[in-house]
């Protein structure tokens, strides 16, 4: 594997994607942890992949307000713009100018192997999918390599694409025999990274799941919140002493990791604090900690859906930092593949 040069400045990138509501999971998994990332004295830059968006039909309207929505959980989440740049991708061009030149460097039969494209294209034709859903790797590629990115907080499902992103820059480093762009690392990390559903604990926590009840909304009330944790899907059995003890329990391990997560405690130590209670106990508690962590959160997001204009304000600035940062890369990378007036 090639090695991490020193040459690169460390830098985080991270982007979710505007096709929906921001669920407890996506808190937990990402938001939390990317505002953490704020206080380790590395550049972080963080995005609303708003074109990766539509490699599906989107409705403008909806993903105009579903964009601001996301931008707004990040706020109330705690990404200040000071500290961290925060933008939507479609302000800027570097973006797609990148891609292309990955597509150009990336095989098609990397992306056909992409377990992603394979699941969104079960059961269809995929021919009829869009181009754009098969190159959604090289667009996330770029995304990183744009910025030199040299770590990205990924959670597992979305390992293998940065693993791709990896091949491309190696593979683009091989062609033009230059050590140009970095080979980009994972961070996985935390009790919480990956959240269940409360109906079924072998399932992600998704925003596209049909069932309300399976997750935990970031703009749901407080006594929905409370109600949806009364009702997740649990065992009868009383929680074990220790971590050993929910192998083959995932409901109540998913919760006890929500727990873990929420207080900033280990699960060793959760499950230590909560040994042989039954759920009738646990559950208030949680749903208790939820509602103390979650309401301030739901309030903040709220308060600057109310101000869309101040939203594109914050999104705008942070573009135009973004450009900062990717136009002298994007300019180098035209040089070396031979383009000319990449200066200009």
């Amino acid at each position: 594997m090639q090695r991490q040069s020193p040459a690169f400045t460390p830098r985080i990138f991270s982007g979710i994607q505007p096709s929906g509501g921001m669920t407890l999971g996506n808190y937990l998994g990402a938001l939390k942890r990317f505002a953490e990332k704020q206080d380790e004295g590395i550049e972080t830059i963080y995005c609303v992949v708003d074109m990766h968006a539509i490699t599906v039909w989107q409705d403008p309207a909806k993903l105009r307000h579903q964009t601001r929505e996301i931008a707004a959980a990040y706020l109330a989440s705690g990404i200040d713009p000071a500290r961290s740049i925060l933008f939507n991708q479609s302000q800027v061009s570097g973006h797609a100018e990148l891609a292309w030149i990955f597509n150009c460097v990336a095989r098609i039969g990397w992306m056909y192997r992409m377990t992603q494209f394979k699941d969104k294209t079960a059961g269809k034709n995929a021919e009829n999918s869009s181009l754009g859903l098969l190159a959604y790797p090289s667009l996330m590629a770029a995304d990183i390599l744009l910025y030199h990115a040299t770590h990205v907080p990924v959670g597992e499902d979305q390992k293998q694409h940065l693993e791709l992103t990896r091949d491309i820059a190696a593979k683009f480093n091989h062609d033009y025999e230059q050590d140009f762009f970095p080979i980009t690392e994972p961070l996985i990390e935390g009790a919480a990274t990956r959240v269940m559903s409360l109906r079924d604990g072998t399932k992600k926590m998704s925003k596209s799941d049909p069932s309300d009840a399976s997750r935990i909304n970031l703009t749901d009330d407080a006594d929905t919140i409370a109600k949806k944790i009364r009702k997740a899907t649990t065992d009868p059995n009383p929680l074990p002493g220790t971590l050993d003890g929910l192998k083959d329990r995932p409901e109540a391990k998913n919760l006890i990791n929500i727990y873990a997560a929420l207080s900033g405690e280990s699960a060793e130590k959760v499950i230590a604090e909560f040994a042989g209670a039954q759920f009738g106990t646990f559950k208030p508690r949680l749903a208790e900690l939820a509602v103390e962590k979650l309401a301030p959160i739901t309030a903040e997001m709220n308060r600057y859906m109310q101000d869309p204009a101040e939203i594109d304000r914050i999104l705008g600035e942070g573009a135009a930092r973004a450009r900062a940062i990717a136009a002298p890369i994007l300019a180098r990378t035209k040089e070396i593949v031979g383009m000319i007036g990449s200066q200009g």
